[in-house]
């Protein structure tokens, strides 16, 4: 097969969602373009598995060491960064401690559903709407 020299495929990159307890999830405000608050996460790196970029880049946006516990589901909509078309994997991961705004994140904060904080960043509130109906729901809870 030949591939095309002007080929381009999908970035790859994760994003995850972080619970603390009973206290809800932790989401970034971006000091970077798109603005707004975000799932933490970011791109995977050559060599790296999806599951260690979902752990580093937890890590160095929050300053949480997380433990991965589920996917949640992938999302491709080439629309959901308007900078270029990238595929996400979201995992869910639970973590102890207090998170701290790090790397691109400039605050950072722990919200319920009923008080997320606006605007969310990408497509992260269908993503968050998705978590919540699954956490409410159990695994289907996806429509294609």
């Amino acid at each position: 097969m030949r591939i095309a020299k002007e080929h381009k495929n999908p970035l790859p990159t994760v994003d995850i969602i972080i619970e603390l307890g009973r206290k809800g999830i932790v989401l970034i405000e971006r000091k970077n373009h798109p603005y707004g608050w975000a799932i933490p996460g970011g791109f995977v790196d050559e060599g790296e598995s999806l599951e260690d970029a979902a752990v580093r880049e937890a890590e160095e946006e929050t300053g949480l060491r997380v433990r991965l516990k589920t996917q949640l589901h992938a999302y491709s909509d080439p629309k959901r960064d308007p900078r270029f078309h990238t595929v996400s994997t979201v995992f869910i991961a639970e973590a102890e401690g207090i998170p701290e705004a790090r790397d691109d994140a400039k605050g950072i904060g722990v919200f319920t559903e009923e008080g997320l904080p606006g605007p969310l960043a990408f497509d992260h509130s269908r993503i968050l709407r998705d978590y919540f109906r699954w956490k409410r729901e159990g695994f289907k809870v996806f429509e294609m």
